[in-house]
C-alpha cells in the first residue's frame, strides 16, 4: 500500500479539510479543533476501501472532513455538508424522511421496504432508518463521503455513494477535555464537550455530548407564536482495551433525543385552479393555497356526492361548484409565515450500540463489528398549512343537530345521528369542531379521542420504531511483495413494528359518520326488506396506511485483490455477492367497513370487519396483506491507477451498482400499479486525476464519470401513498476541485462541478399535475367517490361528459385558466361510470338509463385512463440533480508577537438550477440559490482558549432544496423543503 505524505493530504476532492483555527495542523481531534503546532504537512487516513489508507492515493472520487474541518466551515450536520461538496445535495423529504443526493441519484425510493440509494455508515457498520441526520456534529474523528457506487465493500451496497462517519475514540496517551459555549439568534443555546480518561496504560474512555435548544424559524399569524423550533441532546460514550500491541477492541454507546415542535414541511405553495378539479395547476408555484373543493374530505361531504347517494343534500358540508374552505385565504409571501391552528409535535430518539475488534495477525489483519440500533420517530403538522373557513358548515351542522334532537325519519332515528354530533360538534352547530386524535390502534373521535378548535383541522402523523443489528468480519493482508488482499461478510436484519401514516380531517370524520350511517340505514335483509344495521360510523375515520411488520434479512460476501503490475501500476479487482429476503404486513384503511358507534375499542373488533378486503390480490376477504420477496445480485469492480509522478496520479475504474427492489403499500382506494418494484442497478465508468503542484501550494483533482442505470427507483404519490417505480437513466458529469496556498497565511479552496442526469429511452407514465397528458381532446374528471382523478380521452370526450353529467346532477365540462399549463377541460364525476359507459355498459350503472347507449355509442371511441394519459419522460432530468455547483472558500491567518492569532474565514457556495420532479417544466424548476458563511476566531497565546463569531447564510437566503408533490385527492399542492434563515452568534471555548 502506497502512502504519500502531501501538503494537501488531508483535503481530498475539493473538500477543504484545513481549520480556521492555524495555517495548517497535526491531527487533534479535540472539540474546539485548537492545534497544538502548525506545520507544513497533514495527513488524513481514510477508510474509503475498508482499510487505513492516506485520502489523497485512494483511486476513488472520496472526501473527508476531520473535526477542525467541521468546525472551520461550519458544517454542522447533513445539511450543511452538501454546500462544500461537488455534485452533493441534501433535502428533506416528506414523512419524515431525508434524501442524500450525490451525482444525480439520492432517495428517490420512498416507503418502508426502500434501501438507501446513499448508505449510511457510523465507524463503518451500516444504519438502518437513522436519524442522523437530524442530530448535529460534536466529537468527530472524521466524516468521509464516498461518491458513486460502493457495491464491493461496503454494508448492503450503495448506487449513490456512501456517508460514513468516524467517530472520536479514546486517547490513551493522556487526560483530555473540550468544552464549547454558543449563543445565537432565535436564543439558540448550543454547547458541546468532551471528556478523555486514561484507565492505566491499556484503557481508555471518552464521554461527549451536545444539547441544543432555540426558538422557532417560523411565525404562526394564526396565534402569534413561533414554531419550528429545536430542542434536542446526544450523548456518547467509548471505551478503547488494548491489551497487546496488536489487538485493539472498542465499544461505543450512543443516544440521541430530540422532542419539540418542528416542522417536517416549511412552507405549501400552489397555482390555484379556481374550477376545484385539480386543486393546484401546473404553470408555476405560488404563494397561495389548494382549492378545497379538489380535496377527499370536500368531495365525500360534498352535496353531489351526497345526492348520488340519496342522502339529504342539506347534510352536505358545501358544493364542488360553491366556494371553498380556502377561497378567501391570505397566504403570506414569505416562507417563514404560515397560519395553523395546529402546533407540529416532533419526537425522535436512536440508541446505537457497536463493539469492534482488530487483530493483528502477522501480515494480515482481522477486523471484526457488530452494531445494534434502536430508532423512532413519530411527528404531527398540519396538513393543508392553513385555515379553513367553516362559514359553508352552518346549514349541514344544524340538520345534523336536528337529526340528532328528533327522529326525523322514523321513531329512534336520532340514535343514528347522536353519536355523530356528540362527537363531532359536542357543543352544538356553533362549538368548537373536534377531529380524531387518532391513536396507534387507529381510535378517532367516535371512540372518544378528539382535539377540538373553532376552525376545522387537518393533519397527519408520520410515525415509525425501528431495530436493527449487523455483523461484519474482514481479513485483509499486508505483504510486502505485489500482492494483497481483502475478503469479508456481513450479514444484517432490520425490523420495523409499527410504520404508519396518517392523514386526519373534520370533513374525513364527518363523511365516516354520515356515509356510514346512512350505509346502516340501507341494510336490507336476504329478501330485499329494510332491517337496518346498528348505528355505525365507516371505519377507520382517518386515512391509516399501516405497516405492522416490515423484515430484512441481508448478507454479502465479497473480497477484493490489489496488484502492484509496476512500481507505478496498480490493478484492485473486486467482487461481492449480495442477498437480500423482504417480507412485510401491511393495509391501508379509509372508510373501509362499518364500525358500530358501541364499539369504543379497535375498530377492527367491529362485527363487520369481515367487509373489508386489505388483500384484492387473494381469494377472499384478509385483514392485512402479506408479501415477500428476495433479490440477489453479483456485483464488483475493476480500477487501474498509474502513479505518474509522486505527485500525480490518475486512475479508471469501472464498478457494477445494485440496490434491492421492494414492495409497494397496498392502496385505497385500489389503483393499477405493481405491487412490487426490481432491483436497481448501475454500471459506473470513471476517470480521475488526483495532483499536488508548487511544492504543495496547490492541489488540482479532476474527475469524469459516466453512469448507465437500469431500473431506477423512483416515487409518485398515489392515494396518499408513496409507490414505486422503475425508469432507464444515463448520468455524466466531471468535477474540478482546487486547493490554493499562496503564501504560508492564506488558503483557498474552490470546487466546481457540472452534472447531466437524464431519463433514458422511452419511459411513459401518467402525470400527476396535468392527467390530460397535454391533451386538448380529454377531460380530467375529479372522482366524487374517491378524490382520485383520470382522464376522458376521445375527439368526442367533451360531448360525452356533457351528455352524460346532468343525469347524475352534476355540470359538465369547464376549461382551465389560459395561463394553467392545462390543455385539456375538466369536470367532477365518477370515473366508474364513464368506463362503464364507454364499454356499452351504462345499464349496469342504472337499468334506467340503458336506452342512451346508442346516443353514448355516437360520440365515438373514448378511452377512461386512470390515473391519466401517459407522456414519455425521454430526456427530462432527474430530480435533486443540481446540473451546475461552486463553492469558494478563503482564509487569512493573521498571528502576533503576543502569540494570538486571528483567523476569518469565509466560505460562498451556489447550486444551480435543479428540478423537484421527473415532469420537469416549470412548476418542478428549483431556481439556483447561494448560501455564505461568514466567521472570525481569535486564539490564545496557548491554544487552549477561543473566541468565535460567525454568521450563516449571511444573505438570509430562502434556499429550496426540494419538492414534493401531494396526490389528487389532498390537491396537488406542493411541498418545499428549505435551508435555515440567516443565524449568527458568538462562541467561547476551551481545551485542557
Amino acid at each position: 500500500m502506497r502512502i504519500r505524505a502531501t501538503l494537501m493530504a488531508g483535503i481530498c476532492a475539493g473538500a477543504f479539510a484545513v481549520p480556521a483555527y492555524a495555517q495548517d495542523v497535526t491531527g487533534d481531534d479535540s472539540e474546539s479543533g485548537i492545534a497544538e503546532e502548525t506545520t507544513s504537512e497533514r495527513v488524513i487516513i481514510v477508510t474509503a476501501q475498508r482499510q487505513a489508507q492516506s485520502l489523497q492515493e485512494v483511486p476513488i472520487a472520496v472526501s473527508a472532513f476531520d473535526t477542525e474541518a467541521l468546525e472551520a466551515q461550519q458544517i454542522e450536520n447533513a445539511s450543511d455538508l452538501q454546500l462544500t461538496l461537488p455534485n452533493v445535495s441534501f433535502t428533506k423529504s416528506n414523512f419524515t424522511s431525508s434524501s442524500f443526493t450525490i451525482r444525480g441519484i439520492g432517495d428517490l425510493c420512498v416507503g418502508v421496504t426502500c434501501d438507501s440509494a446513499t448508505a449510511i455508515h457510523v465507524n463503518g457498520s451500516p444504519l438502518f432508518g437513522t436519524r442522523l441526520f437530524e442530530t448535529e456534529y460534536f466529537d468527530l474523528e472524521r466524516v468521509e463521503v464516498l461518491r458513486g457506487p460502493q457495491g464491493t465493500l461496503f454494508g448492503r451496497n450503495a448506487t449513490s455513494g456512501v456517508v460514513n462517519v468516524v467517530t472520536a475514540k479514546p486517547d490513551l496517551s493522556g487526560f483530555g477535555a473540550a468544552a464549547e459555549f454558543e449563543y445565537g439568534n432565535f436564543d439558540s443555546i448550543k454547547a458541546k464537550g468532551m471528556v478523555n480518561v486514561p484507565i492505566g496504560d491499556a484503557i481508555g474512555v471518552r464521554l461527549a455530548g451536545f444539547y441544543l435548544n432555540r426558538d422557532g424559524y417560523t411565525d404562526n399569524l394564526y396565534d402569534g407564536s413561533q414554531i419550528d423550533d429545536r430542542d434536542m441532546y446526544a450523548i456518547r460514550g467509548s471505551l478503547r482495551f488494548e491489551p497487546t500491541a496488536s489487538t485493539t477492541l472498542d465499544f461505543m454507546g450512543y443516544y440521541f433525543r430530540e422532542d419539540d415542535n418542528r416542522m417536517r414541511i416549511q412552507k405549501q405553495m400552489c397555482q390555484r385552479d379556481p374550477t376545484g378539479v385539480l386543486g393546484c395547476l401546473a404553470n408555476r408555484l405560488d404563494f397561495d393555497k389548494t382549492n378545497a373543493n379538489s380535496t377527499l374530505a370536500s368531495v365525500l361531504t360534498s352535496q353531489e356526492l351526497f345526492g348520488l347517494q340519496g342522502i339529504p343534500t342539506s347534510l352536505a358540508l358545501g358544493s364542488v361548484y360553491g366556494p371553498d374552505g380556502y377561497a378567501n385565504n391570505v397566504e403570506p409571501d414569505d416562507v417563514r409565515k404560515v397560519f395553523t391552528a395546529f402546533t407540529p409535535e416532533y419526537f425522535s430518539d436512536e440508541m446505537q450500540l457497536q463493539a469492534h475488534l482488530d487483530q493483528g495477525l502477522g501480515a494480515m489483519n482481522l477486523s471484526l463489528t457488530g452494531i445494534y440500533q434502536e430508532t423512532s420517530v413519530d411527528s404531527r403538522q398540519d396538513y393543508d398549512l392553513g385555515i379553513l373557513d367553516r362559514t359553508g358548515y352552518a346549514v349541514a351542522l344544524n340538520t345534523l343537530q336536528a337529526f340528532a334532537d328528533n327522529d326525523l325519519i322514523f321513531p329512534g332515528s336520532s340514535a343514528y345521528f347522536s353519536p355523530i354530533a356528540d362527537a363531532l360538534i359536542p357543543n352544538g352547530p356553533n362549538g368548537a369542531l373536534c377531529t380524531s386524535n387518532n391513536l396507534s390502534e387507529s381510535q378517532g373521535a367516535f371512540e372518544g379521542h378528539s382535539i377540538c378548535n373553532d376552525v376545522p383541522l387537518t393533519f397527519d402523523r408520520s410515525n415509525q420504531d425501528q431495530t436493527a443489528w449487523s455483523a461484519e468480519a474482514i481479513l485483509s493482508s499486508d505483504f510486502d511483495g505485489p500482492f494483497n488482499f481483502l475478503i469479508g461478510g456481513i450479514y444484517a436484519e432490520s425490523e420495523v413494528s409499527e410504520n404508519s401514516y396518517y392523514v386526519n380531517a373534520f370533513g374525513l370524520d364527518y363523511a365516516t359518520g354520515i356515509l356510514g350511517t346512512f350505509s346502516a340505514l340501507a341494510n336490507e335483509d336476504d329478501e330485499g326488506n329494510p332491517a337496518p344495521l346498528p348505528p355505525s360510523y365507516l371505519a377507520t375515520s382517518m386515512y391509516r396506511n399501516n405497516t405492522q411488520d416490515f423484515k430484512l434479512k441481508s448478507y454479502g460476501l465479497f473480497g477484493e485483490v490489489y496488484f502492484d503490475i509496476t512500481d507505478r501500476l496498480k490493478f484492485t479487482g473486486g467482487l461481492r455477492y449480495n442477498n437480500d429476503k423482504k417480507s412485510v404486513t401491511a393495509r391501508t384503511t379509509l372508510a373501509s367497513f362499518l364500525n358500530p358507534f358501541s364499539n369504543d375499542g379497535d375498530p377492527f373488533d367491529s362485527p363487520f370487519v369481515g367487509d373489508y378486503d386489505a388483500d384484492p390480490g387473494m381469494p377472499g376477504n384478509q385483514l392485512v396483506q402479506t408479501r415477500s420477496v428476495s433479490f440477489d445480485e453479483i456485483t464488483g469492480r475493476a480500477v487501474l491507477d498509474y502513479e505518474i509522478s509522486p505527485d500525480s496520479t490518475i486512475y479508471f475504474s469501472y464498478s457494477r451498482g445494485y440496490k434491492s427492489g421492494g414492495i409497494n403499500p397496498p392502496l385505497s382506494p385500489i389503483f393499477d400499479v405493481q405491487e412490487s418494484f426490481g432491483s436497481e442497478s448501475i454500471d459506473a465508468f470513471e476517470i480521475g486525476s488526483k495532483n499536488t503542484f508548487l511544492d504543495g501550494a496547490a492541489q488540482v483533482n479532476l474527475t469524469g464519470f459516466y453512469y448507465k442505470y437500469k431500473d431506477l427507483q423512483l416515487s409518485r404519490i398515489v392515494a396518499r401513498t408513496s409507490v414505486n417505480d422503475t425508469i432507464e437513466a444515463n448520468i455524466w458529469g466531471v468535477e474540478l476541485e482546487t486547493i490554493l496556498s499562496p503564501s504560508y497565511n492564506w488558503l483557498i479552496n474552490m470546487n466546481v462541478s457540472y452534472l447531466n442526469a437524464e431519463v433514458a429511452g422511452d419511459q411513459f407514465f401518467s402525470n400527476p399535475r396535468d392527467p390530460g397528458g397535454g391533451d386538448p381532446d380529454a377531460v380530467i374528471i375529479k372522482d366524487l367517490g374517491n378524490g382520485s382523478l383520470c382522464a376522458v380521452t376521445g375527439a368526442g370526450a367533451d360531448a360525452f361528459i356533457n351528455f352524460l353529467n346532468p343525469f347524475f346532477q352534476l355540470q359538465g365540462t369547464t376549461e382551465f385558466p389560459d395561463d394553467s399549463g392545462i390543455a385539456s377541460s375538466g369536470a367532477f364525476g365518477i370515473c366508474n361510470i364513464y368506463a362503464a359507459a364507454a364499454a356499452g355498459a351504462i345499464g349496469a350503472v342504472n337499468p334506467d338509463l340503458a336506452p342512451l347507449q346508442p346516443f353514448i355509442d355516437s360520440f365515438g371511441p373514448i378511452s377512461v385512463l386512470s390515473p391519466g394519459v401517459e407522456v414519455n419522460l425521454r430526456g427530462n432530468k432527474l430530480p435533486q440533480a443540481p446540473e451546475f455547483k461552486a463553492s469558494i472558500g478563503v482564509q487569512y491567518t493573521a498571528e502576533f508577537g503576543s502569540g494570538w492569532s486571528l483567523v476569518p474565514r469565509v466560505d460562498v457556495a451556489m447550486t444551480g438550477e435543479q428540478y423537484g420532479n421527473v415532469f420537469n417544466g416549470n412548476v418542478n424548476r428549483i431556481e439556483p440559490f447561494v448560501q455564505a458563511n461568514a466567521q472570525i476566531q481569535l486564539n490564545s497565546p496557548d491554544q487552549r482558549f477561543y473566541v468565535r463569531g460567525f454568521v450563516q447564510n449571511m444573505f438570509d437566503s430562502d434556499s429550496v432544496t426540494g419538492l414534493y408533490l401531494t396526490d389528487a385527492s389532498s390537491g396537488n399542492f406542493t411541498n418545499i423543503f428549505t435551508l435555515d434563515p440567516r443565524r449568527y452568534g458568538i462562541a467561547v471555548g476551551a481545551k485542557f
